[in-house]
């Protein structure tokens, strides 16, 4: 599996966020602290379980569950990271079926951008309904390997197009050239939303700004990078540690 597609962005805004690695966790791992009593559970609203309830969040990230949740997770995630990808895998079903459910734990997904392949993904998933935001995020990661096969083969044609600052369509092209435009059109998003979509570069260059104040924020080397209550969750990149860490503090 190649990876050559990952390089600087070229994006003039860009600057830390081509340093991020993939499983470099963000510090070493720290002490978790003592065994907290199991939190309450918390009923979700009628009719409803507490993992159908999505919001958009101030700093730009998608959160599932309890708004007052007392745990709060945020996980930055890389479409094109496999350290991301398996705890997607891991942790489907589980986290919110035993987690989320519950009513003890928000989890909260920030688009993290390693390359400029997350960068038009992302975008993408951006534009699709709030409530496919998660499950669109988790099905491109496991398509790695499809998403990797296009990258490579229209590679230098994307990062071509990208540099072409004066050009609006840029994005898009970028996006048909490394192949992401098909990829998304097979999971049922049209190809004028796309093209809408990734018209509005005011948004893609959100997504670049959120990301360099999220490095600054919390000095983020690798992903995923987990923040548990508004901390760094240090050395953790799997579920199983994330969910040893959630038992502690109460979530059980």
């Amino acid at each position: 599996m190649s990876l050559r597609f990952v390089r600087t962005f070229t994006l003039s805004s860009i600057t830390a966020l081509a340093l991020a690695a993939c499983g470099s966790p963000s510090g070493s791992a720290g002490d978790a602290g003592a065994e907290q009593p199991a939190a309450a559970k918390v009923a979700a609203p009628a009719g409803k379980v507490w993992s159908d309830v999505v919001v958009k969040t101030a700093d730009g990230g998608l959160q599932i569950g309890n708004p007052d949740a007392p745990i709060k997770v945020v996980e930055f995630a890389s479409l094109t990271c496999h350290v991301c990808a398996q705890f997607s895998a891991d942790s489907a079903g589980e986290l919110k079926k035993e987690y989320i459910d519950s009513g003890q734990v928000s989890f909260e997904m920030r688009q993290f951008l390693r390359n400029s392949v997350d960068l038009l993904a992302a975008s993408m998933i951006q534009c699709a309904p709030l409530d496919r935001q998660y499950a669109l995020s988790s099905n491109i990661m496991a398509s790695q390997e499809e998403l990797f096969a296009g990258a490579d083969k229209g590679g230098q044609a994307a990062q071509t197009a990208l540099g072409q600052q004066a050009d609006p369509t840029r994005f898009l092209k970028a996006a048909d050239a490394f192949g992401i435009s098909g990829m998304f059109q097979s999971r049922g998003m049209g190809a004028d939303q796309i093209k809408s979509c990734l018209a509005n570069t005011a948004a893609v260059e959100k997504l670049v700004a959120d990301n360099n104040s999220w490095v600054e924020k919390y000095q983020i080397a690798g992903t995923p990078t987990f923040l548990i209550n508004g901390q760094v969750a240090q050395g953790i990149t799997a579920w199983a540690a994330l969910r040893d860490r959630l038992k502690t503090m109460g979530a059980r």
